[in-house]
């Protein structure tokens, strides 16, 4: 959970707790520097705070599951790891899928 600070991950929803939200809530934006892959957090799994649901944004945009750890042990071809973006605020996922 390093990526994360335990403050933001705590206002994040469990996994599955906005099922049947018609409008979804981004909280977290993770990002490597040199690419144009980009993870949003909708939910987290507060018993493990490693599997996220969210959007995916790389080749394509695609809802899905992904996990933090497997985030935290990638880097990009100059070794950049991914990055908290500190600035962003939540968002709708509409908004951003836009």
């Amino acid at each position: 959970m390093s990526l994360i600070a335990k403050d933001i991950v705590n206002k994040i929803p469990n996994l599955y707790e906005t099922e049947n939200q018609e409008e979804k809530i981004c909280y977290v934006k993770l990002f490597l520097a040199d690419s144009n892959w980009t993870w949003y957090i909708i939910e987290i799994d507060k018993s493990d705070y490693n599997t996220c649901y969210g959007l995916v944004d790389g080749f394509e945009q695609e809802l899905g599951y992904f996990s933090l750890s497997e985030l935290e042990s990638i880097s990009d071809s100059y070794g950049l790891k991914a990055e908290l973006d500190s600035s962003f605020k939540a968002t709708r996922l509409s908004k951003i899928k836009g």
